[in-house]
């Protein structure tokens, strides 16, 4: 009769080290993208913050208050990683990022464009009706920041 001892052999192990280590590898390797993009949703809800206020002059006002007036603009360090907010005159959210060690996003731009059935609304023409939508993270609204880092659902839509 023959001695069974269970258990794993050496070389069993060593093929399960070798793929944790494989595993690790790609973790690490794509660890801080992720940290960037986590950071990145800050800075989108600052962006967020100032919608309503907007929205609000749009429908409740005949005249637009012009740049800086819309009541949500921040000129100092908002947060860890939003250094400012601003607006344009037809209400478009301007947040400059900060905190962040990659020069690809630090003192870069996020835009949010108030939209009118599908268009960019435009304060002369557009006062006293509702918007219907935002476009956010469009490079051609400004938007520095590249589309990488910004969550799916402001990736220029």
């Amino acid at each position: 009769m023959r001695n069974f001892e269970g258990g794993f052999t050496l070389v069993e192990l060593m093929i399960v080290v070798a793929i944790i280590g494989v595993l690790a590898a790609i973790a690490l390797a794509v660890y801080p993208e992720y940290t960037k993009r986590t950071r990145m949703t800050e800075v989108v809800l600052a962006v967020s913050a100032c919608r309503t206020p907007i929205a609000e002059v749009y429908q409740s006002i005949p005249t637009g208050p012009g740049a800086g007036q819309w009541g949500c603009e921040v000129s100092g360090p908002a947060s860890a990683y939003v250094q400012s907010i601003a607006t344009d005159p037809d209400g478009k959210i301007i947040v400059t990022a900060r905190g962040f060690s990659d020069d690809a996003i630090n003192g870069k731009l996020l835009t949010m464009v108030p939209l009118i059935d599908g268009i960019p609304a435009v304060s002369a023409t557009d006062m006293g009706k509702g918007i219907t939508s935002w476009r956010c993270g469009s490079a051609d609204d400004g938007t520095t920041i590249p589309a990488q880092y910004l969550p799916g659902s402001c990736r220029g839509n």
